[in-house]
C-alpha cells in the first residue's frame, strides 16, 4: 500500500490496518535514462527527512522496460546520494522481496519502469503481519493479515460465534478476538516511521491514545479453536495471552471430527491442509470429506469460510466438502496460491 499523507494519517494507517503487509510513502518520481540523470535527481531528494543518522539503509530495486536495467547499479547510485546527506548511514545492504527481518535498517523501494524512477520509503519496518503476539507457531502458520482478511472477507460482524477446527497456533481466533474487542493490530508494536527525523511525536502519541480508547471492555461471542496437536494448543494459548485476549478464547485439544458448534449461529472459519505435494491430495480427500460432514452435521445454520489451495489439487479437495461455497478472493499463503471459499452451511 503506497500513499501520501500527514503524520496523523500515517500513524493511524500503521496502527489500525489489519490486512496489509507494508505502507509505503512516496518520496520522489522522475525520469532517468542515464546514470548521470539518476544520480542528479537522487541528490536533490531530502533523504534526511526519512533516513535516521547512524542507521542502516536498504534498497529494494526492480527494473522493467528501462534503459537503466541493472538493479544493483541503480541501488548503488541511490545509496551514494543517501550517504552524502546522512551522517553515519550504512548503505551496503540490498533488500530482497522476501527479506522481512532486517533489524533497524530503513527500507526504500525503488521501481524503474519505462524509464521512470519511483522511490518510496517503507513506513512499517517489520511487516505489519508481525503484530508481536505470535512468538510460538505450529506447523504451516497462517499470517495474521491473511487471518484477518478471512474474517473481514466473510463479513463477520463481531457478534456471532467463531470456530476454527484446525486452529494451529490460534491466529484466526486471536484475530477475531482483537476485532471483537476493538484492539488495533499495531497498538503494541513500533514502526520505522517513528524513527524518521521528521516524525511528529505528538501526532503519534495522540493516535496511540485514540487507539487505546477504542478498546472495548466487552465479552466477545464464543470464540473457539481446536486442534488435535496438544503442542499447537499450548502455543495458541500463549499467543492469545500475549495479544491480551487470553480470557476471550476457548482453546481445546480435539480432533476435527469431534468438533461441535458452540452457538446456534456463527462462522466456521479454518485453514485446512492444501495437499501441495504430489500425491498428497489423495490422502487428504477423506479429511475434506469428513470436514464437510462435520460442518453439515454439527454446524448447520452457520456460515463457512475456508482457505483452500488455488490449484487443481485444491479444487479436487474442495469437491469432497460437498458444501455450496463460492470464491471470495485469491491471495498467497507461504508462497502457495490460495482462495477464500464462502457459503452457508445447510443441514
Amino acid at each position: 500500500m503506497a500513499f501520501a499523507c500527514n503524520g496523523s494519517q500515517l500513524a493511524t494507517a500503521l496502527i489500525q490496518l489489519r490486512t496489509v503487509t507494508r505502507v509505503l510513502v512516496r518520496v520522489a518520481e522522475f525520469r532517468a535514462t542515464k546514470f548521470a540523470q539518476l544520480e542528479r535527481q537522487a541528490r536533490a531528494i531530502s533523504w534526511n527527512v526519512w533516513q535516521p543518522a547512524n542507521r542502516g539503509a536498504r534498497f529494494r530495486v526492480t527494473c522493467r522496460k528501462s534503459r537503466l536495467y541493472h538493479s544493483d547499479a541503480v541501488a548503488e547510485r541511490i545509496a551514494g546520494a543517501v550517504a552524502e546527506q546522512v551522517p553515519g548511514v550504512q548503505t551496503a545492504e540490498a533488500a530482497r522481496d522476501d527479506d522481512d527481518d532486517a533489524g533497524d535498517a530503513q527500507l526504500f523501494v525503488v521501481r524503474m519502469s519505462h524509464d521512470v524512477c519511483t522511490i518510496s520509503v517503507d513506513a512499517a519496518g517489520a511487516p505489519l503481519y508481525m503484530r508481536g503476539y505470535r512468538q510460538e507457531v505450529a506447523k504451516a502458520p497462517l499470517r495474521e493479515t491473511l487471518a484477518a482478511a478471512m474474517l473481514i472477507g466473510a463479513g463477520w460482524n463481531r457478534t456471532t460465534a467463531v470456530c476454527d477446527v484446525f486452529c494451529g497456533s490460534g491466529t484466526i481466533v486471536i484475530e477475531a478476538a482483537l476485532i471483537a474487542r476493538g484492539i488495533a493490530p499495531g497498538l503494541k508494536r513500533s514502526f520505522a516511521a517513528e524513527r524518521w527525523p521528521s516524525a511528529d511525536g505528538t501526532a503519534w502519541r495522540e493516535v496511540r491514545a485514540r487507539a487505546q480508547s477504542g478498546v472495548r471492555d466487552v465479552v466477545p461471542p464464543p470464540l473457539v479453536g481446536t486442534d488435535r496437536d496438544a503442542g499447537a494448543i499450548e502455543a495458541a494459548r500463549a499467543n492469545a495471552e500475549r495479544a491480551g485476549v487470553g480470557d476471550d478464547i476457548e482453546f481445546r485439544v480435539a480432533a476435527m471430527s469431534d468438533a461441535s458448534a458452540p452457538a446456534a449461529t456463527g462462522l466456521l472459519v479454518t485453514n485446512p491442509p492444501y495437499g501441495v505435494r504430489t500425491g498428497e491430495a489423495a490422502t487428504l480427500r477423506n479429511l475434506y470429506a469428513r470436514l464437510g460432514a462435520v460442518a453439515r452435521d454439527e454446524f448447520a445454520g452457520w456460515h463457512a469460510a475456508i482457505l483452500s489451495g488455488d490449484r487443481t489439487s485444491g479444487h479436487v479437495l474442495e469437491r469432497q466438502l460437498r458444501l455450496r461455497l463460492t470464491p471470495a478472493w485469491r491471495s498467497v499463503n507461504g508462497g502457495i496460491p490460495v482462495r477464500l471459499l464462502l457459503g452457508a452451511i445447510g443441514g
